[in-house]
């Protein structure tokens, strides 16, 4: 049978391409959407017809009360698409972006965030771990804006950072079960999170460009090869990492 992961975001950006990259590994997919299912359906039928399995789930990584009733769904997936009732990856890649100086942000805001980016994917991680197989792994997605310092990032890095941590704590915790636990920080990406500010931008595109080594800003499909390799056996003494993946930005 094959190995199945659960990828939150995975209908578009770079969700889209983790959810594809694993499906090329032979890994079947449960993947989530917030609001487009119909982007959500797209990328189930590339995965399909391909001959790996994928089912698409609404879900909200924000409301952490309706966690029970997801994980309910995805129990119930489990079971009829695959006649099982564990999973084997768990990728947290669900996200929002806004660059917001600090003299401007609200607690509303505030809250938000820290519901999508940390409280959400932790409590998620917490009750995922008790569906997960013995041997499996978690990838964390943070950012290269933890290692460098941008303006109007002050809550969207602090809690990225906050995952970090998280990340290294779980693979302590959890590496008694094989489980390992790893993080992938893209650098400078051109999709369309934080309203498409890279791509909306040349001058940004520009200017990040030339900060970065190969001489480009990533594109999703730089990202996606990354996670799935971290959820295969080439993989398999890799715990408790960050990689950054960003073509060399601001070395």
């Amino acid at each position: 049978m094959n190995k199945i992961a659960l990828v939150t975001g995975g209908s578009r950006g770079l969700g889209k391409d983790m959810a594809i990259s694993l499906a090329k590994k032979n890994i079947d997919i449960i993947l989530t959407y917030h609001s487009n299912q119909t982007d959500a359906e797209d990328v189930v039928a590339a995965i399909e017809a391909n001959g790996q399995k994928a089912v698409a789930l609404k879900f909200d990584v924000a409301d952490i009360k309706s966690f029970g009733t997801f994980l309910e769904q995805v129990s119930a997936v489990l079971q009829s698409k695959w006649q099982t009732s564990t999973f084997d990856f768990l990728i947290n890649n669900a996200g929002i972006g806004a660059t917001i100086p600090i003299a401007d942000m609200t607690e509303e805001v505030f809250d938000n965030f820290v519901n999508i980016h940390f409280k959400g994917v932790y409590f998620l991680t917490q009750k995922a771990l008790s569906m997960m197989n013995d041997g499996g792994g978690i990838v964390f997605i943070s950012s290269g804006t933890t290692r460098v310092t941008i303006p109007g990032y002050s809550i969207y890095s602090s809690l990225k950072s906050a995952v970090e941590t998280f990340t290294k704590v779980v693979a302590k915790e959890y590496g008694n079960r094989g489980i390992r636990s790893n993080i992938v920080a893209p650098g400078p990406i051109e999709t369309d999170f934080n309203d498409a500010a890279i791509r909306n931008n040349p001058q940004m595109k520009g200017f990040l460009a030339s900060q970065t080594a190969l001489g480009r800003v990533g594109s999703a499909d730089d990202i996606g090869s990354v996670v799935a390799f971290l959820c295969t056996e080439d993989s398999k003494w890799i715990n408790g990492q960050k990689i950054e993946v960003s073509g060399g930005f601001f070395l």
